[in-house]
C-alpha cells in the first residue's frame, strides 16, 4: 500500500437488516491522516457503516476495502484500533485493573510463554502514558469516572499503535471536562502520531470544529468533504428540519 491509498473505501455500499435498508448506495473514502466525523440522526446508518468497516457485517451490494484490500482478504487487523460506546461492560464490581484491561489489547491468540511474563509491557505503558492514565494503572476499572473509562478503552486500542482508529459515540455520558480531554487526545494522535480517525458522533457542533472531513449520512450520503464547507443547508437536508449551526470551541 502506498502513502496515498485510502485506509477505508466504501464503493456503492448498500446494507439491509431484513426488509429495512440501513444504508443505500454509499460511497466515500477515509484518507491517511484524516480526522473524519460520521454524523446523522438516530437510525441513519452511522454505526452500520462502522460495522461494515470493521468487517462485522458484509454489504449486500457494493464493496468495502481496508488499506486498499477487499475486506474479505484483509488480515492485518492490528493496524486498526476500535473504541466502542461508553464502557457499559464495566459494571460496579468489574474486577480488573486499568493495566490488565489495557493489556488485553496485546492479545493475538494463545501464547504458551505468557504465564512467564510479569508486570506491564512497554507497549501497554506507552499507551497509558499517551492517554494520561499511567498513574491509574493499578486502579480497578469500576472506580474510574466515565471519561477515564473511555480513555482506558482508547489506550487498549492504541497498544499496537494502529494506523486507523475507529470510535463509536465515544463521548456518550462523558462530562464537558472529559470531552475536552478526549478531543485534545484525538488531536494529538492525529497531529503527533499520524493516526487516522473515523469517529461516529451526535455532537455536530463539536465534531465539525475538531474534524478535518465530514460524512453526513441519512441512509444515503448527504455530504462528504471538508468540515469547513458544511453549511446550514447541508445539515437541514441531513436532519429534515431547519438547522442553525453553532460550533463549540474546544481548546
Amino acid at each position: 500500500m502506498d502513502a496515498q491509498t485510502p485506509l477505508v473505501t466504501f464503493e456503492d455500499v448498500t446494507f439491509s437488516y431484513g426488509p429495512t435498508t440501513a444504508v443505500e448506495h454509499v460511497s466515500f473514502t477515509v484518507e491517511p491522516g484524516d480526522f473524519v466525523a460520521l454524523i446523522g440522526p438516530n437510525g441513519s446508518g452511522k454505526t452500520t457503516l462502522l460495522k461494515l468497516a470493521l468487517g462485522l457485517e458484509r454489504p449486500q451490494h457494493g464493496r468495502v476495502l481496508l488499506f486498499g484490500q477487499e475486506i474479505d482478504q484483509f488480515k492485518e487487523w492490528h493496524r486498526i484500533g476500535y473504541v466502542p460506546q461508553q464502557a457499559s461492560a464495566f459494571k460496579v464490581r468489574f474486577p480488573a485493573t486499568v493495566g490488565e484491561v489495557v493489556s488485553y489489547g496485546e492479545y493475538r491468540g494463545f501464547d504458551p510463554l505468557a504465564i512467564f511474563r510479569t508486570g506491564i509491557s512497554p507497549a501497554v505503558e506507552g499507551a497509558l502514558h499517551t492517554v494520561d492514565m499511567w498513574e491509574y494503572r493499578q486502579r480497578l476499572v469500576s472506580e474510574l469516572s466515565t471519561g477515564q473509562q473511555q480513555r482506558l478503552l482508547i489506550a487498549r486500542a492504541l497498544v499496537h499503535q494502529p494506523a486507523l482508529l475507529m470510535l463509536d459515540e465515544p463521548t456518550a455520558g462523558v462530562d464537558v471536562a472529559g470531552q475536552d480531554q478526549f478531543y485534545t487526545l484525538l488531536r494529538q494522535l492525529c497531529r503527533d502520531q499520524g493516526t487516522t480517525v473515523l469517529l461516529v458522533s451526535h455532537d455536530v457542533g463539536v465534531v465539525l470544529h475538531e474534524a478535518t472531513k465530514v460524512v453526513c449520512i441519512n441512509r444515503t450520503l448527504v455530504f462528504h468533504g471538508s468540515a469547513q464547507e458544511v453549511t446550514d443547508a447541508d445539515l437541514s437536508r441531513l436532519y429534515g428540519f431547519s438547522v442553525d449551526l453553532i460550533i463549540h470551541r474546544h481548546q
